[in-house]
Parts: C-alpha cells; structure tokens; sequence
C-alpha cells in the first residue's frame, strides 16, 4: 500500500517536463526518418514503445524507498561487472563494437547500465564516507578503483563515449562530496599525464576521431564527413528554421546518423535557433530542478543519488551537443530523452524514476 502522503508529494513538475521533452525526440524521429523506405516497424514507433516502457518502470521505480538501494549498491556493481565481462567474452558485435547482449527480443547494452548502478554504489560510499574536510587521496582510492574498473571494460568492447560519461559523472559526484585542496593538485598533473599516456591506448579510429575535430576539413569525404554535414545543418536553420520535415540536410539525407547521434542537428535545421533556445531551456530547467531535487532531499544518500542522475543527464547534453556543433570530437554519446535507443531510453527513464523517488520522499526521515 502507498503511503498517501507519496501520492500528494509526486513530483509532477519533473514527471511533464521529461514527457515533454521525449514528445519533442519523437516528433523529431518522425521528421529524421520519415522518407525512409524499410519494412518494418517506423523508427518513431519503435521509441514510443521504448517510452511506454521506460515510464512504467519509472513509475515502479517510485514506488518502493530508494533507501533499500543503498544497501545493494556494491552487490549490483558487482552484478554489473560480470555482465560487462560477458560482453567481452560472448557478446554481439555490431559495427565493430562488441557491446550487447543478445536476449532475443531485446538487446541489453549493460554499459547503459553501469552508469546508474555506479551512481547507486558512489552514493552509498560517500553517503558513508564524506565529511567536511573533504576527501583526501588516500580516501579517493576506493571510488577511483570502482570508476577504473569499469571504464576499462567499456574502453574494451570500445566505447570511449560511455566510458567518459562514467568519469564525468563520477568526478561530478566527488567534488560535491568534496576533495581536499592537495589532492586536488595531484589529480590536476596526473589527469595531464594519464591524457597524454592514454593517447597510445586509443584504437586508430578513435584517434582519427580526435584528429577530425582538431581539422574536419582534413577529410571532407570520410573521418570528416559527419561532423561537416551536421555544421551545415545546424548553421543553415538559421533564426527561425526550414519548418518541420523541411530541413535539406536530413531529407535529402545528407546528415548521417541523424536519428542517434545527430538528432539534435535535425531539430536545428528545421527549427532554427528559436527552436534550439527552447529546448535547451528545457533541458536547462531539467537539470536545475533536479539539482533542487537533491538539494532538498531527506538523507546523504538521496542527495548523492540525486545529483549523480543529474550529473549524467548533464554530461550526456554537454558532450553530445559539443559533438553536433564541432566544439567536441565526436564520441557516440546520445542526447537523452531525444536521440532513438532502446537502452539509452530507458535508462534515462530509470534515472528520471530515481528522482522522482527521493523527490517523493523528501519528508520521510
């Protein structure tokens, strides 16, 4: 039985906001992939399905006490990491990347996953551990472990993009735990050093990523290509847009990947810049009221928890939109709650679940 108070206390502010910006990706969908000719179900159905889905789990999600997450934290780690290891060793390859798990009717990416079960797992431990001098180095050992192991399974499958995503949040976490000023400094040159030691673990075709972003020009025809075609399609929306499904650069199809990666340089185009300006304040309003969210919630873990989902929908915005218009290289990174996927929708709706849930339960302590 739910207690009433819960009920009262649902956050609907956030609840419209994300169902406002997944109305706007799929409407998007429609437009990027409406002159494709494939049997089959339509690319936007396929996200709606994932949507429907995504929003019954996130509405489970909200109604047990997250609290009981904080004692499972390291077991579901654990769990996570086998999964990652089953990739490598069985599982489906596709484009060159080997990062799913084949159950039939669904394809399971667990590196999607390991970004909240590692928000559930660094919550837990800094709930436990932060206090108000901060983390010293020595106490910063125990999440760097956790971070660094999974990342370098996800560099294995490759999938540099995820693998940032699960840094950025990780790092995003520890400094609102907070970290002393001297270790600040160590982290400061080794994250130099690591930076220019990691450049000969990159695979080649990352490199040319990065080569890409630094001259695009360089290879107009090939590394190049993607990112030179999304420019043209965000600069030629211009203030008030072409009009919806009249953007040249996506029906013509000249815009590649412009469902996942580049969904966002569709909107522009058709768009304009009045479009983008609204939906980024959306997103901005959206990653403000979850910092709120944690801000006000009921314990140490809720807060954690809180800003930790924020963070990742944060980082997710950030890089990919840095990616569309060239301020990135581009690293595979959706934009939540707009860009198609399956496993990227629901997670995101896992994460808008979590939120919804210690915002319910603020008052409860």
């Amino acid at each position: 039985m739910i207690d009433r108070r819960l009920l009262t206390n649902f956050d609907w502010i956030l609840f419209f906001t994300v169902l406002l910006l997944t109305s706007i990706g799929i409407f998007n969908l429609y437009s990027a992939t409406y002159s494709w000719s494939f049997p089959g179900t339509p690319i936007y159905m396929k996200q709606l399905a994932w949507l429907g889905m995504g929003l019954c789990i996130a509405l489970a999600l909200s109604c047990f006490d997250y609290r009981h997450l904080e004692y499972k934290g390291f077991w579901l780690y654990g769990l996570n990491m086998l999964l990652l290891l089953f990739v490598l060793v069985a599982g489906k390859t596709s484009m060159g990347a080997t990062r799913w798990i084949s159950l039939g009717f669904f394809n399971l990416q667990p590196s999607e996953l390991m970004k909240l079960v590692l928000i559930i797992t660094l919550a837990r431990y800094l709930s436990l551990r932060a206090h108000p001098a901060g983390f010293s180095l020595q106490e910063l050992l125990v999440p760097f472990a956790l971070v660094g192991a999974a990342a370098v399974l996800v560099m294995k499958q490759p999938d540099l993009g995820t693998a940032l995503m699960l840094v950025f949040i990780a790092a995003s976490m520890l400094l609102l735990a907070g970290i002393r000023r001297s270790a600040q400094v160590v982290l400061f040159f080794a994250g130099i050093f690591a930076a220019i030691g990691g450049w000969r673990l990159l695979r080649p075709y990352q490199k040319q990523r990065i080569l890409t972003f630094i001259d695009p020009e360089k290879d107009p025809l090939g590394s190049g290509y993607h990112i030179i075609q999304s420019k043209i399609a965000v600069g030629s929306g211009g203030f008030w847009g072409k009009g919806f499904m009249a953007g040249p650069q996506s029906q013509l199809s000249f815009l590649p990947e412009r469902h996942t990666d580049f969904a966002f340089s569709v909107f522009a185009e058709e768009w304009g810049f009045v479009g983008c300006l609204v939906l980024l304040l959306i997103y901005l309003f959206l990653i403000i009221w979850g910092l709120y969210i944690a801000r006000r919630a009921a314990d140490s873990f809720g807060m954690f928890l809180a800003a930790g989902v924020t963070a990742m929908f944060f980082w997710h915005i950030v890089v990919n939109l840095g990616m569309v218009i060239g301020l990135l290289p581009v690293v595979g990174v959706p934009l939540p709650l707009f860009s198609y996927g399956g496993t990227s929708m629901v997670t995101s709706m896992i994460g808008t679940g979590l939120l919804l849930n210690v915002s319910m339960r603020r008052f409860i302590f």
